[in-house]
């Protein structure tokens, strides 16, 4: 049973004061609303890429040449190493400065240790090469890039953990939303 205003005649129901209603909250539930569809959208983009990408490998697979004569080998190979160096000094310099951006240079560096480890022994099978780019991989390469990966994924737990904020008072819960 809904309650009425003081007319009787007049039978419209009253606002609920024991719920207000408040902007924020429901600007905050639109928000929400709008970055769970771009989340969706994203992983479906994701999925869908992901897909795509499997009859492309296959294709890949079954018409590259199985060797191939490259004209701008050391061009490649400078290039990137040059990309290499940039996210490592990115990295060294961020992680200076205690910036929390660090993660995103630290992450790229540890997929491109991955990459680097992956075709220096792959280019080198079959030659006397393949012993010193698979030592360099499994003792260097790839080492490296596991402890960032460890880190980064330390720093993402650690910046995404709730911490109670300055002005809750003592003895209060702070469920780390903020608006």
């Amino acid at each position: 049973m809904s309650r009425t205003t003081q007319d009787p005649a007049r039978t419209v129901p009253c606002e609920d004061v024991s719920r207000p209603v408040r902007p924020a909250l429901a600007a905050r539930a639109g928000r929400d609303a709008l970055l769970e569809r771009r989340r969706r959208h994203t992983l479906e983009l994701l999925a869908v890429s992901a897909l795509g990408l499997i009859p492309w490998t296959v294709i890949l697979g079954v018409t590259l040449p199985s060797d191939y004569r490259v004209h701008a080998w050391r061009t490649t190979w400078v290039g990137f190493d040059i990309l290499l160096l940039t996210a490592l000094g990115a990295t060294a310099v961020l992680g200076m400065r205690r910036h929390r951006a660090v993660v995103l240079p630290a992450l790229a560096t540890a997929v491109l240790l991955v990459c680097d480890a992956w075709f220096d022994v792959s280019l080198a099978l079959g030659t006397s090469a393949v012993w010193m780019s698979a030592a360099l991989a499994v003792f260097v390469e790839l080492p490296m890039a596991a402890f960032l990966f460890h880190r980064v994924r330390l720093l993402l737990r650690s910046q995404w953990t709730p911490q109670p904020s300055p002005d809750t008072a003592p003895g209060a819960v702070d469920t780390g939303a903020r608006p």
